[in-house]
């Protein structure tokens, strides 16, 4: 426990002078007050650490437009009391993510291509916790019958117009359902899924699969406003999936994100649903809702709706895309497929207000999940009486190096499992991008 109470510590003064006052970016030096902790050489203030520049190579890519996103992630989490077991777990996840523009590299102009090759490693802390919404996501992904390397994106889309673009190939959703305070993928700013999209929509659209559509720009081309996707029913993350092409039915999912402007300060509000056609007879197990694969009744499709927001409170002088807001989620589905009918969550984060820290991130959140009156017999014969969930999360993410972020987080989750006390999760996660 102590060891947790210095990393607090830590992230409390963040490594500068702590001050909330809003600065005035009178000068270029105002906008690099962070000095990568006044390291001026040997590589802590390169943007990436084992693999640096391959020997000139990852730049000579670039300019011949192939770049590489890579990076590792690593949990350690544990539960102090309450939940189903009081004790820590290691998990981590590789992510390598390679985009081509087409136009540099096959001369095909307003091309672009996505590949995401992931594993896991280690075991999560949400078995630990007796909770259905992971506590760190990121870890759990792809797939948690596996630890082998995946490839989960092989996406192509084409520009037909500067704000109008079509799109195909093996798709991940998890980057679906934006919101500039609680998004990232589990591993820039919250860890829990509760916060990184809204789980309501995650049983009618898988994590990956093959599928199809389009996205509509605004004026600047530079935000997606409309984004429409059809995509195979079921879950291939294992396989190429076109031998299971739209086996088992179709889901559909449409996305209509608008910039807003309130108190002269950026926002968004977004407006989703989904559909699926698919014919559930059991709860799948599925690395985003921690679930028992048991028999339901047999139900035909399965629907949601659901909202998010965001709003800047404060926005950075010498950089307009930092800063720091408010941000929330609500969502409805069917009782009949779903085993979450409704869903809420509210609160702040952004880039930290501390001076000299810009880079920081910090987020502190309440979610709160309900269970499906429907479902919810059928998980009670595993796993005893069932009610509604809800947790809280706190983090704050240190840029040590740009290369490096540890996060200190303390997350208090209350199970839908009636028979649990609740889970006092404390922990840190550290993101080495390579």
């Amino acid at each position: 426990m102590n060891r947790y109470i210095l990393l607090l510590g830590f992230l409390i003064v963040g490594g500068s002078t702590i001050s909330l006052h809003a600065q005035e970016c009178t000068s270029a030096s105002c906008c690099d007050v962070d000095a990568c902790f006044g390291a001026v050489d040997g590589g802590w203030c390169q943007s990436t650490m084992l693999t640096g520049d391959w020997g000139e190579v990852r730049n000579d890519l670039a300019e011949s437009g192939i770049t590489a996103q890579l990076d590792l992630v690593n949990f350690h989490f544990g539960v102090l009391r309450g939940g189903e077991e009081q004790e820590y777990q290691y998990a981590g996840h590789g992510d390598y993510v390679f985009n081509i523009d087409g136009g540099k590299a096959l001369g095909q102009d307003g091309l672009f291509i996505k590949v995401r090759a992931e594993h896991r490693f280690g075991t999560g802390i949400a078995e630990s916790a007796g909770v259905l919404l992971p506590p760190t996501v990121n870890g759990d992904l792809p797939t948690l019958a596996s630890e082998n390397l995946y490839l989960t994106n092989v996406m192509f889309t084409q520009f037909l117009s500067p704000k109008f673009a079509v799109f195909f190939g093996k798709i991940d959703t998890l980057d679906g359902d934006v919101n500039a305070f609680a998004h990232g993928r589990g591993k820039t700013q919250f860890s829990n899924v509760a916060f990184v999209a809204n789980p309501i929509g995650l049983r009618t659209v898988p994590y990956s699969s093959l599928g199809a559509g389009f996205v509509i720009l605004d004026d600047e081309g530079a935000e997606p406003i409309f984004t429409f996707t059809a995509i195979n029913a079921k879950d291939t993350v294992r396989t190429s999936g076109f031998d299971e092409l739209f086996e088992e039915g179709v889901a559909l999912a449409a996305e209509y994100r608008i910039p807003t402007n309130f108190f002269n300060k950026p926002g968004h509000q977004l407006f989703a649903g989904t559909w699926s056609s698919r014919n559930y007879a059991a709860l799948n197990q599925d690395p985003r809702i921690i679930l028992p694969q048991i028999p339901i009744n047999r139900t035909d499709g399965s629907w949601s709706l659901y909202w998010n927001f965001d709003q800047f409170l404060h926005v950075d002088s010498c950089d307009p895309t930092k800063g720091w807001g408010l941000f929330g989620r609500a969502g409805i589905a069917d009782s009949k497929a779903n085993p979450i009918s409704y869903f809420l969550s509210l609160g702040v984060g952004g880039n930290s207000p501390l001076a000299g820290r810009a880079n920081d991130r910090f987020g502190a959140g309440w979610f709160y999940s309900g269970t499906s009156d429907e479902i919810a017999p059928f998980l009670e014969l595993v796993t005893g009486p069932i009610s509604n969930s809800q947790g809280v999360e706190l983090f704050y993410n240190i840029e040590v190096t740009p290369w490096f972020h540890m996060t200190p987080d303390l997350q208090v989750l209350v199970p839908a499992r009636e028979d649990l006390d609740p889970a006092l999760l404390v922990g840190a996660r550290g993101v080495i991008t390579l």
